[in-house]
Parts: structure tokens; sequence; C-alpha cells
């Protein structure tokens, strides 16, 4: 057997070929990351191969700089792609004591050694549909956080336009009223002129019911509020960004209506088939997982999240850790939120919290508790695809 082992940087690829009695036939080569490059080097090592050799390419991922030579296409018919994570290329480093140095060389000698003891996931066709899921929900995703992080700031403007208008309505932009606010009444004074009929009148005529003691409140804080002194560049700030929180509103939107349509056409479809799993929350699943077929089972998905708690024994005496939190951070993420749709809403996993609240668990504990509950569920349930049976899962094992 040989080994390919390459390493992916931004615009050039790192490469060595190998013997299973650890012969060095090439490199450490670099080549550009083209296809003329690749096409170039591949041609190198089939004139180095014996005639009866079998070939691993182990490629380290890289972000998503490795993408290219992710292709089964890319390398001749034949030769088996496995792709390795990051972290254990780390930690081989580690065990030949090169912790502290990393280089394009050494890190190809790690590569080449967790080929030889059969590390790395071999890479299959992926279905094109999990690729386009995986791509909407990341944009759904960094969207979210940008809103997030935009209300965040509208919320500080606000409050240097319309002071105490957070005491009459605490979730100002989470609510119609609150946007109709922050759109036209920046000002107090004008609110407060218009008094409360006229501003119940000016809300029905953009389609907007607005109660008579809301509107008493809005008017009474908008009649009570203090100046400050950037009022005025506040209301400019806030009107700017207003525009862009729509322009996010309707890209998240756009996201979800894609997610709606492509997760019918994919294995995680049957997700939605438990209480409290809809489309974006199968969605993110899906997304963090890929392709189903390269976990063997929920355990190891579970500690590719990073939630399985440490544990260090030795000479018999065993002290158990905190959760490392090491670990795909979304795929993390995905459990968690699936944990908690299933608190919220399922039947039998409420019963199972409330025993572990009853047993004296924190609510951390709890939600981790619930995370794996929700990790073999999903896994079961995309393996199967068959629809979630409670009964199924009444008494945890």
């Amino acid at each position: 057997m040989v080994v390919v082992a390459v390493d992916v940087g931004k615009n050039t690829v790192a490469c060595s070929v190998t013997d299973d009695r650890r012969h060095r036939l090439l490199g450490p080569v670099d080549f550009a990351m083209t296809r003329s490059g690749l096409d170039s080097t591949v041609a190198r090592i089939r004139q180095l191969l014996p005639a009866t050799a079998g070939v691993k390419v182990g490629v380290e991922a890289a972000g998503h700089y490795h993408q290219p030579l992710m292709m089964l296409s890319s390398w001749p018919c034949g030769w088996e792609l496995l792709e390795l994570n990051p972290a254990h290329v780390s930690e081989q480093r580690r065990v030949q004591g090169r912790r502290r140095v990393k280089t394009d060389a050494i890190d190809l000698e790690a590569i080449t050694e967790l080929v030889l003891a059969g590390q790395g996931a071999p890479v299959t066709e992926r279905a094109e549909v999990l690729g386009e899921l995986a791509a909407w929900v990341g944009h759904r995703s960094r969207r979210v956080e940008a809103r997030t992080a935009l209300k965040n700031q509208l919320l500080g403007q606000l409050d240097r336009a319309f002071p105490g208008l957070t005491l009459a309505l605490p979730d100002v932009l989470a609510t119609k009223v609150g946007r109709l606010v922050a759109e036209h009444f920046t000002d107090p004074a004008r609110l407060a002129s218009l008094g409360e009929a006229r501003f119940i009148r000016f809300a029905a005529t953009r389609g907007l019911i607005v109660q008579r003691r809301v509107a008493g409140r809005l008017v009474g804080a908008a009649r009570d509020a203090l100046v400050t002194r950037d009022a005025v560049v506040a209301r400019e700030i806030v009107a700017n960004d207003l525009r862009l929180l729509t322009v996010l509103d309707q890209q998240v939107a756009q996201a979800e209506d894609h997610l709606g349509l492509l997760l019918p056409s994919t294995p995680f479809a049957t997700l939605t088939t438990v209480p409290g799993w809809a489309t974006i929350r199968a969605s993110r699943y899906g997304a963090a997982i890929g392709d189903p077929g390269r976990w063997p089972g929920p355990r190891q998905i579970y500690r590719a999240s990073g939630l399985s708690p440490m544990q260090y024994e030795s000479a018999g005496k065993r002290r158990d850790g905190a959760i490392s939190r090491e670990g795909n951070v979304e795929l993390r993420r995905a459990l968690i939120d699936l944990g908690i749709g299933l608190w919220l809403n399922d039947p039998p996993a409420k019963a199972y919290a409330a025993g572990l609240r009853a047993r004296g668990k924190k609510g951390g504990v709890i939600a981790c508790a619930l995370a794996n509950r929700a990790n073999r569920i999903a896994y079961a349930l995309v393996r199967d695809q068959r629809p979630y049976d409670p009964s199924l899962w009444v008494q945890e094992v």
C-alpha cells in the first residue's frame, strides 16, 4: 500500500508519498491548487508506484480550502480518498513529540501515520441536495447572528432617541407595534402630540390593530420621556438600521423557504414527525451530520459533538471531569437544539427531564441528557426512515 498525504493551503498544496514500510517515495513537494498542478503531481506519483500497489489519499480538512481535492473525480479511479480530522492530525504531532512544531513536512508525516493506522473517513459521492441543505443552513445562521447583533445595536440607539420606550414596551423589535413606533415615532414629542386615538387610527391605516391600553402606555411614555444630547443622530441611525433589519428579515425568510423545499428530498425529512422538530431544527441537524452513511452509530455522533464528559482513570483511581466542549460546534448546537425541542414538546422526554430534576440534576446536565436522547432518536429515525413512535422511547435505555 502507498499513502499519498495531502496538506492543503489557500493556494498551494503540500504532498508526500510513502509506502507501508514508511519509505519515502516522493516529497514533500508543493503544487498549485489548479487542475494542471494536480494532474502533473498525479503523473509523477504514478511513475513511482509499484505495479500492484493500492493507493490511499489522506487529505486533512482545512475549512473550505480542501474541498476541490475532496472530489473522487479529482483523483485516479481506484485510489481510496480519506478525509482526516485536523484535531487528530494535531494529536498525532503531539504523539510524535512535535506538539510545538508545525510545518508542512511534519503535518504530512502525521497524516501518513494516521492513514497507515487505518484512520480517516472514506469520501463518497455525496448527494447534491445535502450540500445545498448545508449551504442554506449556514446562510440562515449567519443572517440570524447578524440580525441579533443589529437588534442589540438598535435597542441602544432607541434608548438615546426615545428614553423610556422599553418600559412601556419591553420587547420593542419583536412586536409589530414596537416596529411601528421604531420606524415612525423615534421622536417622542411627535407621538405625544398625536395622542392615543390618532395613534390607533395611524396604526389601523397600516393594517395594525393596537389595543387602547397599549396605546395609552406608549403615549404616556412619550409624554414623560427625557431628552438626550444624541437624540437627533440616534434617530437617523435607527432609520438606517431598520432598513438593514428589513433586509436581514427577508433573507432569513428566504433561507427558511429554501430549507422547506429541500428537506423533503433528504434523509432527514422523517425528523419532522417528532414533536417540536420542525424544518429548521431538522435542517440544522442534517447540515451538521452531512452524509448519514459516514456515521457508524449515535455514539460517534455524540462524541464528535464534544458533549461527552472527560474521564480520567489511573491506578484504580478515577476522576471524571466536565464536558470538554471539544468537537464540532454546529453539531453540538444542533443536538442541544433538538434536545430542547424534545424537552418542551415530547411527553416522554418531559417525564425523563422531570425525573432528572427530581434527582437533583442541574439544568445544564438535563440539557445534555436530552441532547443525548435526541441524538439517538434522530439517528434511529434517519437510519430506519420511519416516523417517530413515542411508545418506543418511554423508558430511558
